[in-house]
Parts: structure tokens; C-alpha cells; sequence
């Protein structure tokens, strides 16, 4: 792993946020806008386009990855609609789209970019558990193997209270 960079001149630490279409994504995304307000960095928002069984068919595939690519840019764009209208319309976001399992690429991405200090989820607001990415980041091979600190955001947090505490 490169050592972390996002105090050093020339360089901006940054909050990633994994997009994806659940509530927890919500609560995730305005933790990391109040702790970008605060500190003067950069939110990075990852979405990952999981593979799919018909990964042989190179004509499906594409189909998938373009539509996948659709529908990140759109979720990019619905999330920063909802930092504008939550008041952080100041925050400056990077979107990111990766192909790849989800702990692999955003370790990846970890690794790759040396101003990324902090991975924010977002936990589920039902009673099932704490969601599938964060019970799968927790509990699988990934578990540990970041190079930057989790925070785990609950998802029953008012944006007043996400806000107080950031």
C-alpha cells in the first residue's frame, strides 16, 4: 500500500462513499459532505458494475456495461442534487466508475489513489443487519484490509444529527 498523502502540499484528502441505489447510501453521503465541509477536501463517489454469469457473451457484457454506466452517471447526479439541496452544494465530488467485486475495486481504488483517508458506509436503517456491503466488507477477505479507517454511519440518523456529528 502507498502511504496516505492527503496532508501533504499539493494534495487534497478525500472521503469515498460506494453509490449504489440503497438508503444507506444517503446517510454515508452526507456524513462524508460535512466532514469534506469541514476539512476542505473532496468527496469520491465509487460505483462498481458487478460481474455478471454472462460474462462470455462479449455483446451482453458491453450491453450491461453501458447501461451500469448509465446508471451511475444518473446516480451521480441524483446525489448531488440532494448535497445541493441538504446545503452542501460547495462540496466538490470525483465519480468514479469501476467493473470489478466491490471490495476488490474500492481496495483498489484505496491503492491506487493516495489522498483517499477515509471509506464511509453507511449502515442499513431495517433490522436485518448492518446492510450487505458494510456485512460483507466486515465479514469477508476485505475485513481488516484497508489501508484507511471504515466509518460506519447509522442509518436512521437524521441529516441535523449527521451534520452535528461530523
Amino acid at each position: 500500500m502507498k502511504p496516505r498523502r492527503s496532508f501533504e502540499e499539493g494534495h487534497r484528502r478525500k472521503f469515498l462513499i460506494v453509490v449504489d441505489e440503497s438508503q444507506e447510501v444517503e446517510s454515508a453521503l452526507y456524513y462524508a459532505a460535512s466532514r469534506v465541509q469541514r476539512s476542505t477536501g473532496l468527496l469520491v463517489m465509487l460505483y462498481v458494475i458487478e460481474p455478471t454469469e454472462l460474462q462470455h457473451w462479449a455483446g451482453v457484457h458491453q450491453v450491461q456495461l453501458d447501461e451500469e454506466t448509465v446508471k451511475a452517471k444518473a446516480l451521480f447526479r441524483l446525489f448531488r442534487r440532494k448535497l445541493s439541496l441538504a446545503g452542501f452544494e460547495d462540496v466538490e465530488c470525483e465519480d468514479v466508475v469501476r467493473e470489478g467485486r466491490s471490495a476488490e475495486e474500492i481496495n483498489r481504488l484505496i491503492a491506487e489513489d493516495e489522498d483517499i483517508a477515509i471509506l464511509v458506509l453507511g449502515a442499513a436503517i431495517d433490522a436485518k443487519g448492518p446492510g450487505p456491503l458494510v456485512a460483507s466488507l466486515a465479514t469477508g477477505r476485505a475485513a481488516g484490509g484497508f489501508a484507511v479507517p471504515v466509518t460506519v454511519v447509522p442509518g436512521q440518523l437524521s441529516l441535523a444529527e449527521i451534520k452535528a456529528l461530523a
